[in-house]
């Protein structure tokens, strides 16, 4: 009897297909990272986006999303490619440059037909504008210690000093609806100047309590000190500068004026 031949195979596993790749994009902040603490993965002072695709289309165009005005906010979250990073810790003007990147990527840096209402005669103008013109603005990074987001400033006409920090997408979305509960409770004021302050503002000479700072806010800040630390606060902001050069077509008035934020800035075919 002859020996058996064996026939062995070998073993193969079905290897996991491979997950889709899609072209990214490094994105520059205008913080640089430089007001993040070491150990958030923000003070790089860059993002990894990918391209969108018809996924993110589908975001941008979800009527659930439109309705509650998160379409932005997660289209963002589908785009950064490192999940790991907190979004909601991002500074408001890293967010606002992250938006500006994202939409040149996607459609290209013409926006518009836009209308645009001449500051000077108010004539109505229909113009393109160049996103790859905006520019960031310019921070004197050298005079702020790396890594910390607080801040202190003498109000010129109380002469209190008050200790701040620059605001992060949470506490925009905390802004947002304490705005809206306070507009049911008065549907004749607005609370977005106080409601900012109330989040921006950490100490009054050297006291945290936020009880007490939302009532001297409330009821002893004057408007001068008010007026004076929103501007002293925009100098050293991180931030798009979403000024470009404008031209009138009625009255040829020349001045920077901001981008116009209309529907079709995500929606270009709307």
């Amino acid at each position: 009897m002859s020996d058996e031949i064996s026939i062995t195979r070998q073993s193969v596993v079905n290897p996991k297909p491979a997950a889709p790749t899609f072209p990214t994009e490094i994105v520059d902040l205008p913080s640089r990272g430089h007001f993040y603490p070491p150990n958030s993965k923000l003070s790089t002072g860059q993002l990894e986006v990918k391209l969108m695709t018809a996924k993110e289309e589908d975001i941008l165009t979800s009527p659930n999303l439109l309705k509650k005005g998160l379409a932005v906010e997660k289209l963002i979250e589908s785009l950064v490619v490192d999940k790991d990073i907190d979004l909601d810790q991002i500074l408001v003007g890293d967010k606002n440059a992250l938006i500006f990147a994202i939409r040149r990527l996607a459609y290209g840096d013409t926006y518009g037909p836009v209308e645009i209402t001449c500051p000077k005669c108010s004539a109505a103008n229909k113009q393109n504008v160049d996103l790859s013109e905006i520019n960031y603005k310019e921070i004197d990074f050298d005079a702020y210690p790396k890594g910390v987001n607080e801040f202190e400033y003498t109000l010129p006409t109380s002469k209190l000093t008050i200790k701040f920090k620059l605001l992060t997408a949470a506490d925009e979305k905390m802004i947002e609806r304490d705005i809206e509960g306070f507009a049911k409770l008065k549907k004749e004021s607005s609370s977005e100047i106080t409601t900012r302050l109330k989040h921006m503002i950490t100490a009054i000479n050297g006291d945290t309590d936020k009880v007490k700072i939302k009532s001297f806010i409330d009821n002893n800040m004057l408007a001068k000190d008010s007026s004076a630390f929103r501007q002293h606060a925009k100098v050293f902001s991180p931030d798009v500068d979403s000024r470009f050069n404008f031209c009138c077509t009625e009255c040829s008035n020349q001045e920077r004026v901001a981008v116009p934020m209309t529907v079709q800035f995500f929606w270009p075919n709307s």
